[in-house]
């Protein structure tokens, strides 16, 4: 079964690659335009999705100017059931919307593997109105199966402006065994990571070409790196507070 979920996992990666490639290079593009003119790049997802957020902050080898939009009420730490019950609620993101500090030109990723929860999608609409270019990390296969929670019938891969279709399909479980009735093994996670990562990457190289330096923190367990990543600090503590706490 091991060796089943491993393979199961390279393929939806290779199919990730394959159908998605040339979107997540036109989000890449968006995300360096964003940051070589001063912009931010905000992340947001409820329950495990906000693991995206915290998997691109303050990253070694990753880039300064992410701010992840955490709402603890929202994550699982505050109560697992609670947070799942607050997603599905409509116009509660407009409560943390207004001190989110979104401005034109940034950029925001917005990450729902279902797709179909009111808090994901006001975010994402929220944002384009002020003036944000916003990437959907979702299922469109997987929202089509649902009916949308939202007030307006929405989903997310329709409230964003360019769509990252992570290719899960419903209820987010690769896995069965003949002794058992439900599926098992998910694989959301791991391949919102690698989207995410590789639209970093992807980034940097554009950055590159158009000659300008990207701003990466060092591990700050590498001898010479705490000076470099203060003056990082420095440069984006005023619209990123999280970055001193």
């Amino acid at each position: 079964m091991l060796e089943k979920y491993l393979n199961e996992v390279k393929e939806l990666l290779t199919l990730v690659e394959k159908e998605e490639g040339q979107k997540m290079k036109n989000a890449a593009r968006a995300l360096a335009e964003c940051i070589q003119n001063n912009g931010i790049v905000h992340v947001f997802g409820c329950g495990h999705s906000h693991m995206l957020g915290e998997e691109l902050f303050y990253r070694a080898g990753g880039l300064a100017p992410i701010k992840p939009i955490f709402v603890e009420d929202l994550m699982l730490h505050k109560g697992a059931v609670r947070s799942s019950l607050m997603e599905k609620q409509n116009d509660l993101a407009g409560s943390f919307m207004e001190n989110a500090d979104i401005r034109p030109g940034d950029v925001v990723i917005a990450a729902s593997t279902s797709g179909r929860n009111p808090v994901p999608i006001d975010v994402a609409e929220i944002s384009k109105e002020s003036g944000a270019f916003v990437i959907g990390i979702t299922s469109p296969r997987y929202a089509n199966t649902q009916s949308s929670r939202h007030k307006n019938g929405k989903y997310l891969y329709s409230s964003v402006d360019l769509t990252i279709d992570n290719h899960i399909e419903p209820g987010d479980a690769l896995m069965e065994h003949s002794a058992l009735g439900i599926r098992f093994g998910s694989a959301s996670s791991i391949i919102g990571f690698a989207i995410v990562n590789s639209l970093m990457a992807e980034a940097v190289e554009v950055m590159i070409a158009n000659g300008f330096e990207p701003p990466i923190f060092k591990s700050g367990n590498v001898d010479g790196a705490e000076q470099h990543n203060r003056e990082l600090v420095k440069k984006y503590k005023s619209r990123i507070p999280l970055l001193e706490g």
